[in-house]
């Protein structure tokens, strides 16, 4: 069965359901594909080694520790990164640190901006960003961004600087991406802003099949897992 056949049979089955209708069995070209599993059956500590896992392969850099470790993790990430200048949602709230001012305590060699609508050009200025996440996705390894979010701000903090440090607590990952649709039912219902998927850095291989990071977005992702 091909990839082709394969979408064309979901179609199929899908359209069925719409109708309610029974599914069918095949099509033309070979059996049904597997029915699509809508909850994860995996523990909260195997989604965080399969999240770290499926991160690690797409070339992000991952850190774990607990909420009484995040400052100190983020010091030593933005450290490692050499980072000067970073811009963070104006809303800023994490584990330990609850807002801007929290943040720029800890790493009071970095200046740490509030974002109140900063063009592009001045994003373009800064080393990186921090920002928290809404939920990510273990098996394909996506970090999904909320932009009417506080503490995850503006989809162009997370797309214009180079450097996007992204802090996911343990409660926010799941397994399977219709469990991420229906966790962020609630915000797109209420008219929350575009929403931002991150699989690993930004890259394409459009051209000649070379891969090339940072085209559309950070060429580094670095991913902090808040385990409690």
């Amino acid at each position: 069965m091909s990839a082709r056949d394969e979408v064309l049979a979901r179609i199929r089955r899908a359209n069925a359901a719409a109708a309610g209708q029974p599914a069918p069995a095949g099509n033309a070209s070979g059996p049904a594909g597997p029915a699509r599993r809508e909850h994860g059956d995996r523990g909260a500590a195997e989604l965080l080694d399969l999240l770290a896992e499926r991160l690690a392969d797409y070339r992000a850099h991952v850190v774990r520790a607990d909420a009484a470790g995040l400052r100190a993790a983020i010091a030593a990430a933005l450290g490692r990164r050499g980072a000067r200048r970073v811009v963070v949602p104006a809303g800023l709230s994490l584990p330990g640190v609850p807002n801007v001012a929290a943040l720029a305590a800890i790493v009071p060699d970095v200046e740490t901006v509030a974002d109140h609508g900063l063009s592009a050009a001045q994003l373009d200025g800064f080393d990186g960003a921090v920002t928290a996440a809404a939920v990510a996705i273990a098996e394909t390894g996506t970090i999904v961004l909320d932009a009417a979010a506080p503490d995850q701000g503006r989809r162009a903090i997370s797309l214009v600087p180079d450097y996007h440090l992204c802090v996911v607590r343990r409660g926010q990952v799941v397994e399977l991406v219709p469990e991420a649709i229906a966790a962020l039912a609630g915000p797109v219902a209420a008219g929350a802003g575009p929403l931002t998927w991150i699989s690993g850095p930004s890259a394409t291989s459009d051209i000649e099949l070379s891969r090339v990071e940072g085209v559309h977005g950070p060429r580094t992702l670095e991913v902090i897992l808040v385990e409690d």
